[in-house]
């Protein structure tokens, strides 16, 4: 017997309505967080209010809350087929002949669905509102700003101008990439000789100039000299350091291939960010797997109770494909093994796992 219409746009409602509540709660949770830690870093900040942090992390919650998408989906659809299990639901739809397979299906068009949406439509928004975010925090946090920004990490750029080429070390970056602390920068002449080590406090960038504070030049020909300003010529705009050096989760994933691109051109590694496209892209098959994965530890509920056995079932499998995803994201991000191998391995480790179970529980 085939799965009608009706009924399955009906799953579809009662896992979608399950899953956008499981993200909604934790979004509100991540908010109230995030709020009171904004609220203790810059509490005796000039221009603090309560209202201004709020609006910071109303903007950048969205972004936080990707990282919660695989698990809304996994603890939702388990909630969806209890549910649909304690009403009866699903056990008069398989007495009538319907397999697991077929009344999984809408839970899982449903989640593929939700996993399309957010890589094309939710992941350039949540980008956007984050950048916005970081111009309504813009002066309230001072130094300590890159806490919210970011990166906390170093960066490295190798860049050509007029002068030469040159490598810049920053050990923060504010203001989309504008604006560097703690720059030490190594020049080279167009024959590729260094030439001298550029220290400074702080560098801004400007129309093909990077403006520089508080440097100290050391060269082999003369002693250390300081200047209060000094400048460095560069041909790189604005977009293309903040493309280049940016965090990967910052960039929009309309605009992953390009920046793979520019880093490349920038003579950096752009594993990181081919890691990150293609996670994007394997999120919907990701999602897929939790479905699976709800539906395995959701069955035997249905037919043997043990409400406890089924909450520590997913919360042992949310963990392992967690773990997973970590691992695979390290070894991605470090070009040990290929990001494309590193980003679909949970998803495909998570389908495998779904299926070996459901296929052990329904045909022995």
């Amino acid at each position: 017997m085939l799965l009608g219409r009706t009924l399955a746009l009906y799953f579809s409602g009662r896992f979608l309505k399950a899953i956008v509540g499981l993200f909604l709660l934790a979004a509100v949770l991540i908010f109230l967080f995030d709020v009171l830690e904004l609220v203790r870093r810059g509490g005796d900040r000039e221009g603090f209010s309560v209202l201004r942090v709020s609006l910071i992390s109303l903007l950048r919650v969205p972004l936080l809350l990707e990282q919660v998408i695989p698990f809304a989906v996994l603890f939702g659809s388990i909630a969806a087929f209890v549910s649909l299990s304690r009403a009866l639901e699903l056990v008069v739809t398989r007495a009538s002949g319907i397999s697991v397979w077929q009344f999984s299906m809408p839970a899982l068009v449903v989640g593929i669905g939700i996993g399309i949406f957010s890589v094309t439509v939710y992941n350039p928004a949540a980008v956007w509102l984050q950048r916005k975010s970081d111009e309504v925090a813009t002066g309230l946090f001072g130094t300590e700003q890159n806490f919210l920004m970011q990166t906390t990490n170093q960066v490295w750029i190798r860049q050509d101008g007029l002068d030469g080429e040159s490598v810049i070390l920053a050990k923060q970056m504010l203001d989309g990439g504008t604006r560097l602390l703690g720059v030490t920068i190594f020049a080279f002449d167009h024959q590729g000789t260094f030439q001298e080590r550029i220290e400074a406090d702080e560098a801004e960038l400007g129309k093909e100039i990077w403006y520089l504070k508080n440097a100290t030049v050391y060269t082999t020909e003369r002693d250390p000299q300081q200047y209060a300003t000094f400048q460095i010529s560069t041909f790189l705009s604005a977009t293309q350091v903040r493309e280049s050096i940016g965090s990967p989760e910052s960039i929009s994933f309309w605009n992953l291939p390009q920046f793979i691109d520019l880093a490349q051109n920038a003579g950096l590694p752009a594993y990181r960010y081919a890691l990150q496209y293609q996670t994007l892209l394997a999120r919907p098959l990701l999602l897929a797997a939790m479905i699976l994965i709800a539906a395995a530890v959701s069955l035997r509920v249905s037919r043997f109770g043990g409400l406890g056995g089924l909450i520590l079932g997913g919360i042992i499998a949310g963990f392992v494909l967690y773990v997973l995803s970590e691992l695979s994201k390290d070894f991605g991000g470090a070009g040990i093994v290929p990001p494309i191998v590193a980003a679909w391995a949970p998803g495909i480790f998570g389908v495998l796992m779904g299926l070996t179970i459901l296929l052990h529980q329904e045909d022995g």
